[in-house]
Formats: structure tokens, C-alpha cells, sequence
């Protein structure tokens, strides 16, 4: 096996140190929603500035570096990744497809009908901040793999939900400005054919997409995404090698610490703070979106992943290659039930005018996601046994 490329030994690194923060953060906006300051709390996050509110600057603008960020890695995979092969990208996208199509179904199953079944797409995504943190508490026994394919599915889960955000979360449509977006990404991707390798002229185009997009109503973060694949990326094919020099990978570069402990923490921080009663807490295990979004979670992503990677390689699509085995599938599948980042941005999308469906969902994915990890780090902790694996 290869070794894992620096670009990808940073990126675990900074994803599994952000994994911490986030935890605290998180904690510290529920104490703070459920004390007495929880009024000026929420009057902050609600503040108007240049005519959008403090929350809807970070969950429409901040996040939309975070797609950004996705975007370029999941380029950098597909070039020079494990995803720039069929034979390496084909497992992980039939495990991604599993663990969207399984959990949605569950969802769908005890909310069909009703005012909740917009929130069909909230159990399909994993964080890879939070499953890599876990993964990185079993130490060196975690063999470098298995690391790769929790990441690479969670990447292309992660466009997954973008393309659903997209389809089915866009409630109006202002064609002038949409088309004015994509006026704008053609231009870029036009830059990009001709040669032009400074980052200027992207990021002034892309600030102006956004902005287009955010007027469009469809969601100004997947302007982060189609940036992405506009910025020039250079690579050495046949070595499988990237340029370290390119555009795309000094962006990615310059992007995960500010992404990972500054953007991803405040967006937690503005949207965890869900203020608890015992009413709500006692819904969060009888309602039926809550229960949609736990078992979705929970139960939903680890079959999905697991049975789609088993039926891949029954038929012969795919081979597991060691050290790999399929124990250590099904844990990575379990920590592929930690929602968290993507579940929150789909529950204030599917519910933007319901708060009480906002809280009790968000309870929900709070809930989901410490089982689901709680349940993989037990099960890997048994799968991988003591014996250390050397690093990579």
C-alpha cells in the first residue's frame, strides 16, 4: 500500500484536533441556551448586519468556505487521491450511496406524510471531523485504510447532500441571477482553460457568485463547490503525484486551519445552542422525526455502508485488500452515523420556519451522533484487537 500523501496526513491532523474544539463548543452553547443568558444569546445570532443576520452570515457565507474546502479536497482525491483510480474510487462510493439511500428510508418510513418529511436528507451525511476524532482515539492500531475509506466516503456523502441541498432544499427561483451564477462559473472555468493561475480573479469571481447564488435561492454555499472545480489544479498523472505549486492545493492548503478551528467551531457555536425542557427531552425518543433522525443515524448508516461494501464484494465489483476486513468496515460505518456539521446545515433548511422542529431535530442529531460514535469506537476497539499497526 502507499503511503498517505503529507496533504492528507495535514488534513487528518487538523480534522481530528478540530474534533475536540467542536465538542467544546458545542457544549458551551448548550450551557449557554440553557442559562440565564440564553436570551442575549440568541438576540446575538439574530443581529441584522448588511442584510443578512449574524447566523445567516455564518451559516450562508462562512459555510460556503467550508463547501470550498470540500470541493478542493474531493478534487485533489479524484486527481491524485484514493479516488483518482476506478478500482480505489468505486468501494467507498458504493459505501457512501448505502449509508445515503439506508438512512433516508428510515427517515421516509416514520415521517412520509407529515410536516417533518422535508427532513429526509438530515441522517445521510457523516462529519468527518467528529469520525476521524474518534478514529484517532484507538491510536496506531488504526491501519491507514481504513483512515482513507471513513474519509473518502464521508467526502462523497458530503456531495451528496450538496447535490440534495441543491435539488430539493431550494424553495424559490430567480432565474436571472442563477443564470448570472453560472455566467460567472463558466467565465472562471474559461480562466482556468486559458492558463490563468492567479488566485485573484477566481475569488473576486467567486464572491460574486455567491452572491448571485445567495439572490438565486439556491443555497450560496454551493457556490464554494462549483468554485472548487473552476480553480486550475496541476497534476503529474502518471506519477500520481500533485503539484503543491497549483492554485487549488495552496487554497486547500491555506484553508483547513481557518475552516477547522475557526469556521466549523462558530457555526457550532451559533447552532447547538437548543434550549432543553423535559417535554423535549422525553420527544427526542417518541417523536417521529426525532426517532427518523436517531435510527437514521444510529442503525441506518451502519447497515446502509456495511451491506452495500458486502454486496460489492460478494459480485465481484470490488475486493477488500488487507488489512482490511470487514469488521473494520462496519466500525467505520458506525462512526459514518456521527451527522453533526451536514445534519445541522439540511434540519435549518428543512425547518427554517419551524423553530420547535429546528430544536427537536437538532436534539436528535446530537443524540445519534454520540451513540453512533460511542458504538464505533466500541466495536473498533474489539476489531482491531492490541496489536499495533505501523504508521503510514
Amino acid at each position: 500500500m502507499r503511503p498517505l500523501s503529507i496533504t492528507f496526513q495535514r488534513f487528518l491532523a487538523s480534522e481530528q484536533a478540530s474534533s475536540v474544539l467542536l465538542l467544546l463548543v458545542t457544549v458551551l452553547a448548550l450551557c449557554i441556551a440553557n442559562s440565564v443568558w440564553a436570551a442575549h444569546y440568541h438576540q446575538f445570532w439574530h443581529m441584522p448586519w448588511l442584510g443578512l443576520t449574524l447566523e445567516e452570515w455564518v451559516n450562508d457565507g462562512l459555510m460556503a468556505l467550508f463547501f470550498l474546502l470540500i470541493g478542493l479536497e474531493l478534487k485533489r482525491e479524484l486527481y491524485v487521491g484514493e479516488l483518482s483510480s476506478l478500482n480505489n474510487a468505486l468501494l467507498p462510493t458504493i459505501a457512501a450511496v448505502g449509508g445515503m439511500l439506508v438512512p433516508a428510508l428510515i427517515f421516509w418510513q416514520f415521517n412520509h406524510g407529515t410536516a417533518y418529511q422535508a427532513g429526509v436528507g438530515i441522517p445521510m451525511a457523516t462529519d468527518i471531523a467528529f469520525a476521524l476524532g474518534v478514529l484517532s482515539m484507538l491510536g496506531k492500531r488504526v491501519p491507514a485504510p481504513l483512515k482513507v475509506f471513513l474519509v473518502a466516503f464521508a467526502v462523497i456523502d458530503d456531495l451528496g447532500a450538496a447535490i440534495m441541498i441543491a435539488v430539493f432544499y431550494t424553495a424559490t427561483l430567480s432565474w436571472p441571477h442563477l443564470l448570472g451564477a453560472l455566467a460567472v462559473l463558466a467565465f472562471l472555468f474559461a480562466l482556468n482553460r486559458w492558463g490563468v493561475l492567479s488566485m485573484i480573479p477566481y475569488l473576486l469571481g467567486g464572491a460574486l457568485m455567491w452572491w448571485l447564488t445567495l439572490k438565486s435561492g439556491v443555497h450560496a454555499t454551493l457556490a464554494g463547490i462549483a468554485l472548487a472545480f473552476a480553480i486550475p489544479f496541476n497534476s503529474r498523472k502518471h506519477k500520481q503525484q500533485e503539484d503543491h505549486s497549483s492554485p487549488s492545493h495552496q487554497l486547500e492548503h491555506a484553508l483547513h486551519l481557518p475552516v477547522a478551528f475557526l469556521i466549523l467551531p462558530v457555526f457550532a457555536f451559533a447552532n447547538t445552542g437548543v434550549h432543553i425542557e423535559a417535554q423535549s427531552l422525553s420527544a427526542v425518543f417518541t417523536h417521529a422525526n426525532s426517532q427518523g433522525i436517531i435510527l437514521g443515524l444510529l442503525v441506518g448508516k451502519p447497515i446502509g455502508i456495511t451491506l452495500a461494501v458486502l454486496l460489492a464484494i460478494v459480485t465481484g465489483i470490488c475486493k477488500l485488500h488487507a488489512p482490511l476486513r470487514l469488521a473494520h468496515i462496519a466500525g467505520a460505518a458506525m462512526l459514518g452515523g456521527i451527522g453533526f456539521t451536514m445534519s445541522i446545515f439540511i434540519t435549518n433548511l428543512a425547518f427554517s420556519d419551524t423553530a420547535e422542529a429546528i430544536n427537536l431535530s437538532k436534539m436528535a442529531i446530537l443524540t445519534g451522533s454520540l451513540l453512533s460514535g460511542l458504538a464505533g469506537w466500541l466495536w473498533l476497539k474489539v476489531a482491531l484487537g492490541q496489536n499495533r499497526i505501523r504508521p503510514h
